[in-house]
């Protein structure tokens, strides 16, 4: 049995008999006017976060939502989304296919707003997708992809590429950890499946998705998310996952490479009023601008007086690349 089959199999388990706690963390639930979420949905939330942003919502995108789970997230963005097919699921799984669209149903008797034909629920294989190319705003998936050993991640990340209309964006959580993991754990298929050893680091995760072709990279959050202790998994030491929540943007890439911003900000503190790095940045005198790593770095090297904080892992908007 591949990794995949073991995957899938864990899934339709879970789609059969709801396993509360399987993947999600403390995530408070979406409070918005009108939205009630049903109980059945909540606990079939297999994410190690959240991939609903406001701020990515507007217009009345096309949203696309790889990996259905019990459809949490699907309502979620068809509270932002109320046109027919205007988010679509994707899932390899049928039992989770079948049981989400028996949750819509529920909601539907929940939310007065809400009808089951706003979500288009289609089988499909995340490494193929079955969606048109450039014909969708806003791509997402919780907790999936980290469970795809590192080729198949690219092709994964490759195809919402291909589906993404340019400056649209992918939206992710996903479980990550900079400590090296030994070969016993990388290679338990279950533990893969239980998005636990397929954590790489985040400059690798970064990586994958700059090499794609996305040109804006948002670390948006990143917090504690799980711990492999010895006394509980094959591992000599502790290892520490977190979740992180990322916004890939497929932005042309800038020549000198990637923006990706991790929550660094500039603050200028010299005598002038302000000062202008005659790069495309203006800095008022004491006040934070938010800037890519990559601006950081040029800044930091004009030996001026700016301040460059540390990264926040915790970006949301109005940054300057």
């Amino acid at each position: 049995m591949s990794y995949l089959e073991a995957t899938n199999d864990l899934y339709k388990q879970a789609a059969l008999t709801p396993d509360v706690g399987l993947c999600c963390t403390t995530n408070p639930v979406w409070q918005l006017p009108g939205l009630s979420i049903p109980t059945i949905m909540q606990e079939m939330n297999y994410g190690c976060g959240s991939t609903v942003s406001a701020s990515d919502l507007v217009n009345d995108p096309k949203v696309l939502y790889v990996g259905v789970g019990g459809g949490m997230e699907l309502l979620q963005f068809a509270y932002f989304s109320r046109q027919k097919g205007g988010v679509t699921g994707v899932d390899v799984v049928d039992e989770m296919l079948s049981a989400c669209n028996r949750n819509f149903k529920i909601a539907e008797e929940e939310n007065p707003w809400f009808r089951s034909e706003f979500v288009k629920l289609l089988k499909g294989d995340a490494l193929n997708l079955p969606i048109e190319s450039e014909s969708i705003d806003v791509a997402a998936q919780n907790c999936l992809f980290n469970i795809f050993k590192l080729e198949d991640l690219k092709k994964a990340v490759a195809e919402m590429y291909r589906v993404l209309k340019p400056h649209g964006r992918l939206v992710m959580s996903d479980p990550v950890c900079e400590q090296p993991m030994n070969e016993t754990l990388r290679n338990d298929d279950r533990l893969r499946a239980l998005c636990l050893s397929g954590s790489i680091p985040i400059k690798d995760y970064v990586k994958v998705l700059t090499d794609a072709g996305f040109g804006t990279i948002e670390i948006r959050a990143r917090k504690s998310y799980r711990i492999l202790s010895p006394n509980h998994y094959p591992t000599e030491e502790l290892i520490h996952i977190e979740s992180i929540e990322i916004a890939a943007i497929k932005d042309p890439m800038p020549e000198d490479g990637p923006c990706v911003f991790t929550g660094k900000t500039a603050i200028y503190y010299g005598g002038e009023p302000y000062l202008d790095d005659k790069n495309g940045h203006v800095l008022l005198q004491n006040q934070p601008l938010a800037v890519c790593d990559k601006t950081a770095a040029a800044l930091a090297a004009l030996k001026k007086p700016i301040h460059i904080s540390e990264s926040t892992w915790h970006y949301d908007g109005g940054g300057c690349c």
